[in-house]
């Protein structure tokens, strides 16, 4: 079932939904009165509702809150998806695109379900780019609008733009049992994402995955050589020339796959 998530608490029971969310329900899920419909409140819960009644005037619609459908562990329900407790933490270092790339890769990141997303002034982004604001109303909603759409469990945030030092400094004082890679669009000392995760993670212990993906321009040799000696190990898909909102979130993709298999097959080990 698909999942709208609010940030509104229910009153004695019930939920009123109006504005840009009326217009979702309505018209993209097209709910009528008496159907169920799964909300996620602030804190991650999970709660079935029943659509008690619909006011196309006023474009208002009240969720009836079904008594005992509270989920204590809401992280772990994600339909069939893959949940968050075996994808762990995964964060997305981005090197500032063009704005509307990046708009697209929070949208895609936060469907495929990243902790965080943090840009990256490089010296290849976009003039300006670490001044440029990537938080408020308008990735606020593209996230919501994501997590609608996906029925993701994670509640995906953008961060504020930091340097290519100040990400390795993060990176390395972070004490948290991580696995980090950054895509590189040169051979050169790169390894694949496979090998890299196989040599350099431990899927039982693992708490945080990140990567590093380039702008337009891609990375310099210099932030190459800073990210490999903070952590970082170089990874290069043998494939077609990525663009880099492609190239973001099929290295996403690939990590998330690579997890998902090596936490299953240490499963059935322990069996």
């Amino acid at each position: 079932m698909r999942q709208f998530v609010t940030d509104k608490n229910p009153e004695n029971g019930i939920l009123v939904i109006s504005g840009k969310d009326f217009r979702y329900l309505r018209q993209v899920l097209r709910l009528s009165v008496g159907d169920m419909f799964t909300v996620r409140l602030p804190g991650g819960i999970l709660q079935n509702t029943t659509v008690a009644k619909i006011d196309d005037g006023e474009r208002k619609i009240t969720l009836q809150v079904c008594s005992g459908s509270v989920s204590e562990n809401a992280d772990s329900l994600n339909g069939e998806n893959l949940p968050s407790e075996k994808l762990k933490k995964i964060w997305l270092f981005m090197f500032v695109p063009k704005p509307s790339k990046f708009e697209q890769i929070v949208r895609q990141a936060t469907e495929c379900g990243v902790e965080r997303i943090i840009p990256v002034a490089s010296e290849f982004s976009q003039k300006g780019a670490d001044k440029m604001k990537f938080r408020g109303d308008r990735f606020a909603r593209i996230i919501k609008e994501a997590r609608q759409q996906s029925g993701s469990a994670i509640e995906t945030s953008v961060g504020d733009v930091i340097s290519v030092d100040e990400l390795c400094e993060m990176w390395k004082n972070d004490g948290s049992v991580k696995f980090g890679c950054v895509l590189y669009e040169r051979s050169d000392f790169t390894v694949s994402m496979s090998r890299a995760f196989a040599e350099n993670s431990n899927v039982a212990e693992l708490e945080k995955s990140a990567v590093v993906v380039g702008s337009e321009g891609g990375i310099s040799p210099s932030e190459i050589e800073k990210l490999k000696n903070a952590g970082f190990v170089p990874v290069h898909f043998r494939t077609n020339i990525l663009r880099c909102e492609t190239a973001a979130i099929y290295g996403l993709s690939v990590l998330q796959n690579l997890i998902e298999e090596k936490f299953e097959n240490a499963g059935e080990e322990e069996r």
